[in-house]
C-alpha cells in the first residue's frame, strides 16, 4: 500500500509540533488565526479538532472469552451454558451476562474476526500493546505512548499517558520505546494515587506558591539574559511537573458526589474507570485501566460470570457518564486484551488460550454504534470472513481517532509506520 510523503516527523514545516510551537493554548490558536493564511487555517483547525479527542481502553487482562462476551455460541457444543441476548440492534446478539452492555449496543462496534496467531500472555501483550511483531534492535511503543505523541499537547499541564494496573496479574506497563521517555505512561501500581505527587506536608501552601513565584521570577530573569534552547526545554520541563503536582486531584474521587460514586460502584474497577473519567475530562489523551483475572484455564464459567457482572456495570456507567458530559463522541472506549478463549471446554471446566478467532469492542469517537465486524463458524474455531490482525485494529483505531494510520515516525533514517506495513482500518465500523 502506498504511503503518504509526509513523514509527520518534527522537521516538517507543517507538524503538529510546529502549529503547537506558533500557538500554545486554544485562545492563543483563535487569535492567530486571523493572521494565517488559509492553508494553515485549516491545519489548525483540524489539529485543535483531533486533539480534543480521548482513548479509554479497558484492558481484560488475561484473556477474555469471546464466546461468553461478544461472540457467544448458544447451543453449540463449544458454546457453554450461557444464552445469547437482543440487543437495542436488532440482529445483533450478545452473551447474556452483559445484559446493561445489551442495552447499550447503538453506541458500540464490536469486531469477532481478530486472528492475532500468539497465544501466550508474554507474545501477545507485546503484539496487542505495539500492533506489530517485534524486531530486534528497536524498541516498538506502547499505543498509549503513540496516542500521547499524536493528541497530547506540549503544554499540557496534566499527563499524557496514565496506566492503571493497581492489584492486578502481571502489571505489564507498556513504554514508550524509540518515543522517549516524555510519553512513558504515568503509572499506578499500588495505589490509585500517584506516590510523591503532592506538596510535602512539612511545606504549606503560602510557602509553596513563593518559592514558585521566586523562581518564576529568577527563571525569567535568566532566560532573558541567555537565549538558550537548554534553559527554554528546562523551563518547559518545570512547568511540566509543577502541572502534574497540581493534577493530583484528578486521581481523588472522594470530589466526586456520592452519587456518581454510587453508579460506578465501589469495586476497584469501577473506582479506576471514574478516575478515567475524570482524567480524560481534564485532557489527558489516554488512559488505561486493566482488569483481571480473565485467565480461566479452570472454571471459565462461573470466573466469567462474576468478571462479566463487573465489566457490565463499570463500563455502563462510564459509557453513560461519558454521554451525559458530551465526552463519548470524542472518546473511544476500548475493550480489549491479549487474546481470547479456546472454544473448547477443558476438563477443568476452562477455556484456554487461544488468539485465531476472538473479539473486541470499540464504542464512542469516530465509532459507526450497532455495527458488527466479521464472523466465525457456528463452533467459534476459526474466522470465516472478515480477518484482521493487531495492525489492522490499530489502523482502525488511529483512524477514529482522526490520526493518519500511514504516517511513519522516523527512527533515525528508517520510517516506521504507526500502524505496521500492509495494516488498513476496518472502514465498517468507523462513522
Amino acid at each position: 500500500m502506498k504511503r503518504k510523503a509526509w513523514c509527520g516527523s518534527a522537521e516538517h514545516p507543517v507538524s503538529r509540533r510546529g502549529f503547537l510551537g506558533a500557538a500554545a493554548a486554544g485562545t492563543a490558536f483563535a487569535a492567530d488565526m486571523t493572521v494565517l493564511d488559509g492553508l494553515k487555517q485549516q491545519a489548525l483547525a483540524a489539529e485543535l479538532k483531533r486533539q480534543q479527542k480521548r482513548v479509554i481502553l479497558l484492558w481484560l487482562a488475561g484473556g477474555a472469552s469471546q464466546l461468553e462476551t461478544w461472540d457467544p455460541k448458544p447451543g453449540a457444543e463449544t458454546g457453554g451454558p450461557f444464552r445469547a441476548i437482543q440487543t437495542t440492534v436488532p440482529g445483533l446478539e450478545i452473551s447474556e451476562l452483559l445484559p446493561k452492555q445489551s442495552q447499550r449496543m447503538r453506541q458500540t462496534a464490536v469486531i469477532r474476526s481478530l486472528n492475532t496467531k500468539i497465544a501466550d500472555h508474554g507474545g501477545g501483550y507485546r503484539l496487542m500493546e505495539t500492533g506489530r511483531l517485534p524486531e530486534p534492535g528497536v524498541a516498538f511503543p506502547h499505543l498509549g505512548a503513540i496516542i500521547a505523541r499524536e493528541l497530547g499537547r506540549i503544554d499540557s499541564h496534566v499527563p499524557d499517558h496514565v496506566s492503571m494496573y493497581t492489584s492486578t496479574e502481571g502489571r505489564r506497563k507498556g513504554t514508550a520505546g524509540f518515543l522517549g521517555a516524555r510519553y512513558n505512561p504515568m503509572f499506578l501500581t499500588e495505589n490509585m494515587m500517584p506516590e510523591n505527587i503532592r506538596r510535602l506536608e512539612s511545606i504549606s501552601q503560602v510557602d509553596h506558591q513563593d518559592r514558585a513565584a521566586l523562581r518564576d521570577f529568577f527563571a525569567e530573569k535568566f532566560s532573558r539574559s541567555v537565549d538558550s534552547a537548554a534553559v527554554a526545554s528546562h523551563g518547559s520541563a518545570y512547568e511540566r511537573v509543577r502541572g502534574l503536582m497540581a493534577s493530583d486531584r484528578l486521581f481523588d474521587i472522594s470530589e466526586e458526589p456520592q452519587a456518581m460514586r454510587e453508579k460506578y460502584g465501589p469495586t476497584q474497577f469501577g473506582e479506576q474507570c471514574l478516575i478515567a473519567r475524570r482524567l480524560v475530562e481534564a485532557g489527558v489523551p489516554f488512559v488505561k485501566v486493566a482488569r483481571a483475572w480473565w485467565d480461566s484455564h479452570g472454571q471459565n464459567f462461573e470466573t466469567h460470570r462474576e468478571l462479566c457482572a463487573d465489566l457490565d456495570h463499570c463500563m455502563s456507567a462510564l459509557m453513560d457518564d461519558l454521554g451525559d458530559r458530551g465526552l463519548l463522541e470524542n472518546t473511544l472506549v476500548i475493550t480489549l486484551g491479549e487474546f481470547g478463549r479456546t472454544p473448547r471446554i477443558n476438563g477443568s471446566l476452562g477455556r484456554d488460550h487461544f488468539a485465531s478467532a476472538w473479539s473486541c469492542s470499540l464504542t464512542g469517537c469516530g465509532i459507526k454504534g450497532g455495527a458488527v465486524y466479521g464472523k466465525t463458524d457456528e463452533k467459534g474455531a476459526t474466522v470465516v470472513d472478515g480477518e484482521i490482525g493487531a495492525a489492522d485494529l490499530f489502523a482502525t483505531i488511529f483512524t477514529a481517532l482522526g490520526i493518519d494510520y500511514e504516517k511513519e515516525y522516523m527512527l533515525g533514517s528508517r520510517p516506521i509506520p504507526i500502524s505496521d506495513f500492509g495494516s488498513s482500518p476496518v472502514e465498517d465500523v468507523l462513522a
